[in-house]
């Protein structure tokens, strides 16, 4: 008997693949990462069953027969409450995971600016490279915040140190407006 549960339905994929080239391990292995997908073991991967997911399923099924190989899709439901309870505890760990190392990526950034502000380093170059970077963040954070679907305890953290990070980066441009309009020394 199953759970039904939204939480418990899985969509689970055995992927088999030939061996060589490698290319094709690695461009499905990098697709189910990207797509949040939760490894568990040698070719087999599960996420939940929520449409945020099923793009992500749908390339690497594609990626997996262009390169010769066998996917197979399975629904799945766990057949005790404990283990729909394991299969959410292990996803949810894969998310803290990610969500750790986006907040050490905020720490990065802001360390970043705090150095081009010690070095007055104030370009209009070099701002807009921060720029590049915050956005990158901000991609980063929508896309784990969708594949985030069982509420990872780093997500709201990670909410606000984006809100700190964009706010330094809006100190920083400030700074750079203020050295690119200065008038030159000894010249009004």
């Amino acid at each position: 008997m199953s759970n039904a549960d939204p939480g418990s339905r899985w969509v689970v994929l055995v992927i088999k693949l030939p061996a060589e080239p490698s290319r094709h391990r690695v461009a499905v292995w990098r697709e189910l990462r990207k797509a949040g997908a939760l490894s568990l073991g040698q070719g087999i991967w599960a996420v939940p069953d929520v449409p945020v997911f099923a793009d992500g399923i749908t390339r690497a099924v594609t990626l997996t027969e262009q390169a010769g190989g066998q996917a197979v899709t399975l629904n799945a439901a766990g057949r005790r409450v404990q283990d729909a309870s394991r299969f959410q505890a292990l996803f949810t760990a894969a998310r803290s995971e990610d969500w750790q190392e986006f907040l050490a990526d905020c720490g990065k950034f802001e360390q970043e600016l705090a150095k081009e502000i010690r070095t007055a380093k104030f370009t209009l170059a070099e701002l807009e490279e921060e720029e590049q970077s915050l956005e990158r963040l901000r991609r980063w954070h929508r896309d784990l915040t969708a594949r985030d679907v069982f509420g990872a305890p780093e997500a709201a953290e990670a909410g606000r140190r984006l809100k700190e990070c964009a706010a330094a980066c809006e100190d920083y441009a400030e700074r750079v407006f203020t050295a690119l309009h200065q008038a030159p020394e000894g010249r009004q």
